[in-house]
């Protein structure tokens, strides 16, 4: 795609100006390929029915390179007044005040970020309501009450394989436990491990549940797996890091694009696929994710949430 004139595109009922799409935000070189706004445009538009339900309710933050990602980058939580009134917006307490966070709902505000140079979504693991019929307890904001806990493997090297057992004993425990999980590459050089919840349960709660299933691994895999939160007293363990758990916090979203030369893409694997030798961290870019996201091998998965209840009566026998 080549040309600064602006691109019109047609998104869910409504029409999206796209500027300069010719604009490189990915320049190429070595192995990696050029990529253009108008690249990650159609991308999107292609990702967006697989994505978007990921995206819908939650407060997001931004990872922003409007001169590409070799340029100044800038992490971006409130919403500008400029950004148009059709777009969702979540109003957030904070200390002294509040944060206006915008949310994606629709395709039409998927690009439109992407207008915006925003490589990278990052989502809360809760949303700004629960659906109708799922009750809350506590009286409590539905933001504070997640139904996502991830755990993120996070290897000290650049070692997948390290990542791949990890990804595999704590699979192994989850089922022990009889929570049901997801595998997402990052792009960057680790797997999310995701598991759905009812949201009747406190960001506190989540956040010491995934810290116990975390220590618990650990414990078993002194030499493997690290619950350290500083970097010098890891060694070369691998990292269980549940720190996106805690309230506010973020994790990369489904299908997201990582500020990484190649560009490549957050995806959604199946745990079959964890045993495929090709399968690494960066494994998919904008220029081959697409086929991977349609198979969905997370279809119906996220949508069985469960309660930690029982999953910690379990965790308790264990330990």
């Amino acid at each position: 795609m080549s040309g600064d004139g602006p691109r019109t595109v047609r998104a869910g009922g409504r029409t999206v100006e796209i500027h300069r799409p010719g604009k490189v935000l990915f320049p190429g070189g070595g192995d990696t390929g050029e990529y253009t706004k108008g690249d990650l445009v159609d991308y999107h538009l292609a990702v967006a029915p697989y994505m978007l339900p990921h995206l819908r309710g939650r407060p997001l933050m931004l990872d922003r390179r409007p001169d590409g990602v070799d340029g100044p980058s800038f992490m971006q939580k409130n919403t500008p007044d400029h950004y148009p009134e059709w777009i969702t917006r979540a109003e957030v307490a904070k200390e002294g005040g509040t944060v206006t966070h915008t949310v994606c709902d629709s395709a039409a505000t998927l690009l439109y970020l992407v207008d915006q140079a925003s490589i990278t979504l990052h989502r809360w693991l809760s949303r700004t309501g629960p659906p109708r019929s799922r009750p809350r307890s506590g009286g409590g904001s539905p933001l504070g009450q997640p139904d996502r806990l991830v755990f993120d493997l996070d290897p000290s090297v650049d070692d997948f394989e390290t990542v791949r057992e990890a990804a595999r004993l704590l699979g192994e425990l989850l089922d022990e436990l009889k929570l049901p999980s997801a595998l997402m590459t990052t792009g960057s050089r680790g797997l999310h491990v995701i598991v759905p919840l009812t949201g009747r349960h406190d960001a506190d709660e989540v956040r010491v549940f995934a810290r116990e299933v975390a220590d618990t691994l650990a414990g078993a895999h002194p030499d493997r797996l690290t619950t350290a939160a500083r970097k010098k007293d890891r060694g070369d363990r691998l990292y269980l890091d549940v720190q996106r758990n805690a309230y506010a916090q973020t994790a990369v979203a489904p299908c997201t694009v990582r500020a990484l030369p190649g560009a490549p893409v957050a995806v959604p694997v199946s745990w079959e696929q964890l045993d495929d030798p090709a399968l690494h961290a960066r494994r998919w870019t904008v220029a081959n994710a697409v086929e991977q996201v349609r198979s969905d091998p997370w279809a119906g998965l996220l949508s069985r949430g469960r309660s930690l209840a029982p999953a910690r009566r379990r965790l308790a026998g264990l330990r």
